[in-house]
């Protein structure tokens, strides 16, 4: 029953027609939406359900899953609403579990927390093939061969740490391969897959995977330069291991334009591959994390890589933080984390690791502390938060642009990762449409630019463009970056891809946007030599730990945060919160909980 309905945005606020009683007075109030109230009032009516505490309760979980939770947990309730009267939870539980929407099986009622029945068949799938993954017996490893071809791949840096992750993920069908940046996590996979390969005599087929184009380019590259750096001491291991395929986890499942809900590989149709890596993991939501185990050979190696401490799936779940935290406590735990930071920049480093304790007394401390790595200017002035923005902002448009006017692709795209601007919003003062304009009038008014010559309009030389949706058509990937280039009378787009540049002609492209600035979420999978982080004021809905964790490592070498201690504090303070029951099945524990971080 509950398949008729999807999750809808935040932007439908109206007055539910026909809304009564709780419905009405928690609609009125701008916590329900009116299509929540529609979605409760439909479900209703089918079911034969009127208790107006239960209708109430499916409004709120169909809100809960809009917002990225799975389900929902009653004791969230008055957090969400505390203004509001809401049913006293020792009768709101009963008329819940007396529904006929529960028995008809429309509803959920399980370890505490009321599902929707297409979201608790999702998390009950994910988690029942989890487990029958770990538990099939372990795969074959021959010692011997083993220990000479470790003392093969430990040129370079590698750790005790990842020498431990990378033998304990032999012996495993499934890995979870959880660190911060720096922490040397490609490193880990590129030493893994040379290994699995010469157990097998490199007869292994091998997906390199993402959520974001961007991501899986980023990955497929990294783990080839990684595979350079093991042939200097073992010169067969790139051959050994052989091609490696980076796609988007869209494009590895066989994404069907014709049916969106479903792909072309399941468990009627399972994937060739024998070891699949899926980097980025963080941003799977639990819907494609269903459909990726269900698609896996029962033999097939999974290898998820990411940090549980960036910002999670924009789809309802937390999966990656989830299987972190359901595992933590088992002896058959399959995740591996890295610790040991391996990058230079030891202040980026600080701050990173301040965030991930919570400590805002020493994320401020690290802030004011004077930095060739990290600086931050103390405003949530308009004027001063455009004099702090537009000088490196200018200059990084300007050296795109003058690298694409000199008709070189490759430089423009170089230029477009030496410097992002990070916004949480995408509207409003601190949002991207906003930045992305202005940064366009800066360059426009440059004396040294001309944006309205040949090849001006929308389309203008040096417009940095960001691919927002997948086009396999085309070959190009949500998250792709590219740049509008002269080549002599023409302007073309060149989108970067893996391993080469892609070109089209203008128009071509339709799923684009300008790229000046960009989304927090939109710029997990990528990194730039210099960030700066625009912080919203602190009474941001969207302001959280999460996101001001993941802005922050995406800078390579410099970190720049621009807005006041209060948003700094508010953002340390807050975590995600999102409800869901994965975490409680894996570890075995049989009470509701929310996931926050």
């Amino acid at each position: 029953m509950t398949e008729l309905f999807e999750p809808v945005g935040d932007h439908d606020w109206r007055i539910a027609t026909g809304a009564s009683g709780l419905l009405a007075t928690y609609n009125a109030a701008g916590v329900l939406t009116a299509s929540d109230v529609h979605v409760a009032q439909r479900l209703g009516v089918l079911g034969g359900e009127d208790d107006e505490r239960v209708l109430l309760a499916v409004a709120l979980a169909v809100r809960a899953v809009r917002r990225g939770s799975v389900c929902l947990d009653l004791d969230t309730v008055a957090a969400t609403a505390p203004e509001l009267d809401r049913p006293d939870r020792d009768e709101w539980v009963p008329a819940i579990e007396a529904s006929p929407l529960v028995a008809a099986g429309a509803l959920r009622w399980e370890l505490g927390l009321l599902y929707l029945d297409r979201y608790h068949r999702l998390e009950t799938q994910v988690h029942d093939d989890l487990e029958a993954r770990l538990a099939q017996a372990p795969p074959d490893v021959d010692q011997a061969r083993l220990e000479a071809a470790l003392a093969r791949v430990e040129a370079g840096h590698f750790s005790d740490e990842q020498r431990a992750a990378v033998v304990a993920a032999l012996r495993r069908r499934t890995t979870i391969l959880t660190g911060g940046p720096g922490t040397g996590k490609t490193t880990t996979v590129a030493r893994l897959l040379t290994l699995l390969a010469d157990q097998a005599g490199g007869r292994l087929a091998i997906a390199l995977a993402a959520p974001t184009g961007k991501a899986a380019t980023r990955l497929q590259e990294a783990v080839a330069s990684e595979l350079a750096e093991v042939s200097r001491s073992w010169p067969e291991a790139p051959g050994l291991v052989g091609r490696l395929d980076g796609l988007t986890l869209h494009r590895l499942l066989g994404w069907r334009p014709d049916n969106a809900t479903r792909f072309r590989h399941d468990r009627g149709n399972r994937l060739k591959y024998d070891v699949v890596v899926v980097d980025e993991s963080s941003m799977v939501e639990l819907t494609m994390m269903g459909r990726l185990l269900e698609a896996l050979r029962p033999d097939c190696r999974l290898v998820l890589v990411g940090d549980p401490r960036q910002l999670t799936s924009v789809g309802a779940g937390a999966a990656l933080s989830d299987l972190v935290a359901g595992f933590d406590a088992r002896p058959d735990s399959p995740v591996s984390a890295l610790s040991t930071n391996f990058r230079s920049e030891q202040d980026i480093k600080s701050l990173a690791e301040a965030l991930r304790t919570g400590d805002a007394d020493t994320v401020l401390d690290v802030l004011c502390t004077p930095s060739d790595q990290v600086s931050w200017v103390d405003t949530s002035d308009e004027t001063e938060v455009e004099a702090a923005l537009r000088p490196e902002s200018l200059a990084a448009a300007r050296a795109v642009w003058a690298a694409a006017t000199a008709e070189a692709p490759g430089r423009a795209l170089e230029e477009l990762d030496r410097h992002r601007l990070l916004c949480a919003h995408r509207d409003g003062p601190y949002g991207v449409r906003r930045w992305n304009q202005r940064i366009e009038r800066w360059l426009g008014e440059d004396p040294d630019v001309d944006l309205h010559g040949p090849g001006g309009g929308q389309w203008y030389v040096g417009r940095p463009l960001l691919v927002t949706s997948n086009d396999y058509a085309l070959d190009v990937y949500n998250g792709e970056t590219g740049v509008v280039v002269r080549q002599g009378a023409r302007r073309r787009i060149f989108v970067a891809g893996s391993g080469r540049l892609k070109e089209f002609a203008p128009g071509r492209l339709d799923a684009v946007e300008t790229m000046h600035a960009m989304t927090i979420h939109k710029s997990q999978g990528s990194q730039a030599d210099r960030v700066t982080v625009l912080l919203p004021d602190e009474g941001s809905r969207l302001l959280t730990l999460e996101l001001f964790y993941t802005a922050v490592t995406r800078a390579r070498h410099h970190v720049r945060v621009v807005g006041s201690e209060a948003a700094v504090r508010a953002a340390v303070a807050t975590r995600a919160q999102r409800a869901t029951g994965l975490r409680l099945r894996l570890s075995g524990r049989n009470t509701g909980a929310t996931d926050r971080g």
